[in-house]
């Protein structure tokens, strides 16, 4: 019975996570991507369900099967999150109206769009940068390194269209 139960247990880690990364990716609009991963997830689904099925009467089944539906979604987010896919925009509103910190993200490779603002406490450069979601702690930690007390927002776009980053985004 050992044997069935991690069987049980394995399969429906695989199951969720496949789950859970089909349901992002769609959400993103890699819908053949996701409809691959659909077609070996619902085969999975199928067996593991089955296993259970027939072990109805053995309570540890269930039990594993619900504690590895668990793990699953949190081994899906994990790998999702390894990947990190997709692109985030972050609005960045400096104290400092001067384009240094503007200067500097460009002379790094990112595409920034700037205005100024007008603050309570007077003008204050806003910035817009879009970047993948993988470069999203380093561009972060970098704007925060500049200016210590910039407010920054995180956005994930649905859709990128035109703009500095028209032949890279796909």
């Amino acid at each position: 019975m050992f044997k069935i139960l991690t069987l049980i247990f394995v399969i429906q880690i695989v199951y969720v996570s496949a789950f859970t990364l089909r349901m992002i990716l769609t959400i993103k609009g890699q819908k053949y991507i996701a409809a691959l991963i659909s077609t070996a997830e619902v085969t999975i689904y199928v067996l593991g369900l089955n296993m259970v099925l027939s072990h109805l009467d053995q309570a540890a089944s269930l039990a594993v099967y619900a504690i590895g539906y668990a793990l699953g979604v949190l081994a899906g987010s994990w790998i999702e999150q390894k990947l990190a896919l997709g692109y985030v925009t972050l609005k960045v509103i400096s104290n400092n109206p001067e384009p240094r910190l503007a200067m500097v993200l460009r002379d790094a490779g990112y595409g920034v769009t700037t205005w100024l603002g007008s603050g309570r406490d007077g003008d204050r450069l806003v910035m817009e940068i879009l970047t993948r979601r993988k470069n999203q702690k380093q561009l972060h930690d970098r704007i925060i390194e500049l200016d210590p007390k910039a407010f920054v927002i995180f956005h994930e776009p649905s859709l990128i269209r035109g703009g500095f980053w028209a032949g890279a985004v796909k």
